[in-house]
């Protein structure tokens, strides 16, 4: 098994807080929400939906992929942290054992915040993914954080 890792760092006119509160504490109810074009439901199958808990995302139907189970390994509410694996579903095909992410928010010198994310591929095999095919799947989901950034901004109440 190789292990392939990309870091990024994105930002919003969104402060830190709010934005972990909506894509990690309260994404469960606010992605069906917001995107019900894209996401059917996100159900805790395992856990108490903390550290150790395995949710499962089932997508709108036409999409590529039907659903994802992702394992919550790490909530840090105080230093804005989370990390947690996708380890089910058809966007691991069969050469991804899984795909881990740590995110941590941070303030931006404007008030809104950046995301720092380290993103590991971990492969079944040999597979090389390029900076380039990475970002082009990273793509969809980065169009989500926007939308939900977006819909924060327009609904100031929402995640405060």
């Amino acid at each position: 098994m190789g292990v392939i890792t990309f870091e990024s760092n994105d930002t919003y006119a969104v402060p830190p807080a709010r934005m972990f509160k909506a894509l990690v504490l309260e994404s469960d109810q606010l992605f069906p929400k917001i995107f019900p074009d894209a996401i059917k439901n996100i159900d805790v199958v395992e856990g108490d939906g903390g550290a150790g808990s395995i949710k499962k995302i089932t997508f709108a139907e036409g999409g590529q992929v039907n659903d994802v189970k992702h394992k919550i390994e790490e909530v840090d509410k105080v230093n804005l942290k989370t990390s947690y694996s996708i380890i089910e579903g058809a966007i691991l095909a069969d050469k991804l054992e899984k795909i881990s992410y740590d995110n941590q928010w941070v303030p931006s010198p404007d008030g809104g915040s950046i995301c720092k994310t380290i993103c590991k591929l971990y492969t079944k095999g040999e597979l090389e993914v390029t900076e380039e095919q990475f970002n082009a799947g990273k793509e969809k989901s980065a169009a989500m954080v926007k939308a939900l950034e977006a819909y924060l901004l327009a609904n100031p109440d929402v995640c405060n």
